[in-house]
């Protein structure tokens, strides 16, 4: 994917939120009703290829005070994003998804998700650096993940608080000098 794609993918990501997901966690008369994990199923990803997902997602952003990127269920926002997506797009995902599949069989004998959290955080490590010969297409995939679980993120309820957690909201954003107002 490159730089024009991942920036369309991220406008779609903020002029129109996915709709689908949106619905899981309405509001009404007062009471969040968010539908259940059993009751989702990817629309695109396979359950490996999901779970593969989650595992990603979940060390680029991990839950620390607040809820990481699992929590706020990026992974069904990026699923939903690519049903949407041409053809080539969710066909180069997949394939980034199969790629650091690959590698972690390569490294460790068994699929990233069946590594250990020391395994997997290694493997990421070693794509985001980017030295070890070979890598390069794991490496492209894995950044275009970080910038995608980011934007997706901070679009969320859960990102959007992360944000602006203790206060950090100012009271006005116009010139606090007077001859401004």
């Amino acid at each position: 994917m490159n730089r024009r794609d991942l920036l369309k993918l991220g406008a779609s990501v903020a002029a129109a939120p996915a709709a689908g997901i949106a619905q899981q966690h309405e509001h009404a008369a007062g009471t969040a009703t968010v539908k259940p994990a059993e009751d989702w199923k990817p629309e695109l990803l396979d359950d490996h290829q999901n779970l593969t997902l989650i595992a990603l997602v979940d060390l680029i952003i991990p839950a620390t005070d607040t809820p990481g990127a699992k929590a706020a269920l990026v992974n069904r926002h990026i699923d939903h994003i690519l049903v949407a997506s041409p053809e080539d797009e969710k066909t180069r995902f997949r394939e980034g998804l199969w790629w650091v599949d690959g590698y972690a069989i390569l490294k460790h004998n068994k699929p990233f998700v069946g590594c250990t959290p020391v395994e997997q955080t290694a493997i990421l490590e070693t794509l985001d650096a980017g030295t070890e010969p070979g890598v390069g297409p794991g490496q492209h995939f894995f950044k275009m993940l970080k910038g995608i679980t980011s934007e997706i993120y901070y679009a969320t309820e859960i990102g959007f608080n992360e944000l602006n957690k203790g206060g950090r909201i100012p009271a006005t954003f116009g010139c606090p000098h007077p001859e401004h107002a």
